[in-house]
């Protein structure tokens, strides 16, 4: 009998020696070129750590898989390039009140400027006798106009002008932006008789909530079939500084946001299974309000109110539609055709009206069947 020893090299006895410590299990190493060394206890963490972690060499290769969820190294993912957002009209222009006095200022300095030429013509002795003896006003000594009388009548000229001419009545649901020499000056949404500088250029702009109806605008189902929508926009001006302001025309500009929507939002006609025009509406209010919101319009609503094929297409689809409202009829009349048979030869089974065999359920449900077709394809 033959006993076969193994011999083991005194270079791993020395390394198991080496790598085994008190209470520990043996580490197998992994020996290679000297390179980038990972600890032995974050590949095994199964086991509690050793208290001499053996740090094992691995190519930069195998590091650079491992460092990732796969064998591959984690790549970033760009995101995919999307359309600039809108920039902001002015940073600086927004709403904001401007300043105005009541209306009896302007009519107190109208009058105190009548007042001042009248009074000047009678220093002048300008004034008729009639007028005079009307006003019950002494006899005037002046004969002509002086330079004093000049400046006097120009001062009472331009505080009467400057009185009168900035009365303004402020309406409900109306406002005016004001603007002088080009810069914004405050926007006045008061109400009644008011005085506003009469230097300052008024732009009248109405706030209420307005709906629009627009024309037939193209669109496109969600198959791609052309058609023709009829929306109805319910807005009104938010921000009359950057409606009036920062753009040339805020209607023509929603008009056009409400095209451009239309051309990225599919329509769907009422009875469809994507929601119909509930759906594409909410999706038309969403886009139109956010392009609207910089120049200071605000959209309540973008609501489809007639959805039509367009004139090439329409005999097509009508077609296409009849079709499949008949056979959707037909699969109604089947499927009802089908329950009343079997629930008459049910009935006079169970009832024991009848004794029927295969052969003969066969043939009376026939019989039914064709009984009840003939009865439902006659016109009522």
């Amino acid at each position: 009998m033959h006993t076969t020893t193994s011999h083991t090299p005194p270079e791993s006895e020395e390394l198991e020696e080496a790598a085994m410590g008190p209470g520990s299990r043996p580490a197998r190493l992994i020996q290679n070129e000297a390179t980038t060394e990972i600890p032995v206890h974050l590949l095994f963490r199964d086991g509690p750590d050793p208290v001499n972690p053996v740090k094992v060499p691995l190519k930069p290769a195998v590091v650079g898989r491992r460092q990732g969820t796969g064998e591959q190294p984690r790549t970033r993912r760009t995101a995919p390039v999307r359309g600039r957002p809108l920039p902001e009209v002015d940073p600086e222009l927004a709403e904001r009140p401007a300043r105005v006095l009541p209306g009896a200022a302007g009519v107190l300095a109208g009058a105190c400027g009548v007042t001042g030429c009248v009074a000047t013509s009678w220093w002048a002795g300008l004034l008729p006798p009639f007028v005079t003896a009307a006003l019950r006003l002494p006899a005037s000594a002046g004969a002509a106009l002086g330079p004093a009388q000049w400046a006097a009548y120009a001062g009472a000229g331009a505080l009467g002008l400057a009185g009168f001419g900035g009365l303004a009545r402020g309406r409900t649901g109306r406002a005016w932006v004001l603007d002088l020499f080009g810069r914004y000056r405050g926007t006045v949404r008061r109400t009644g008789l008011l005085w506003v500088n009469p230097l300052l250029l008024r732009r009248r702009v109405d706030v209420r909530l307005r709906h629009w109806r627009s024309e037939a605008m193209p669109a496109a189902d969600p198959d791609g079939v052309e058609l023709r929508v009829v929306v109805r926009v319910v807005w009104r001006v938010r921000d009359t500084a950057r409606a009036m302001l920062g753009i040339e025309d805020h209607e023509t500009y929603l008009r056009e946001c409400v095209e451009a929507a239309l051309a990225r939002v599919p329509v769907e006609q009422t009875g469809g299974t994507r929601g119909g025009p509930t759906a594409a509406g909410d999706a038309l209010t969403r886009l139109v309000a956010a392009e609207a919101a910089p120049v200071g319009v605000e959209v309540f609503s973008v609501q489809p109110v007639r959805v039509e094929y367009a004139p090439e297409v329409a005999p097509a689809m009508h077609r296409r539609r009849i079709a499949q409202l008949d056979a959707r009829q037909r699969a109604g009349m089947v499927t009802s055709v089908v329950d009343s048979v079997e629930d008459t030869v049910t009935r006079l089974t169970v009832r024991g009206l009848v004794d029927l065999d295969d052969y003969e359920r066969k043939v009376l449900v026939r019989d039914l069947t064709v009984a009840f077709c003939s009865g439902r394809a006659e016109p009522a």
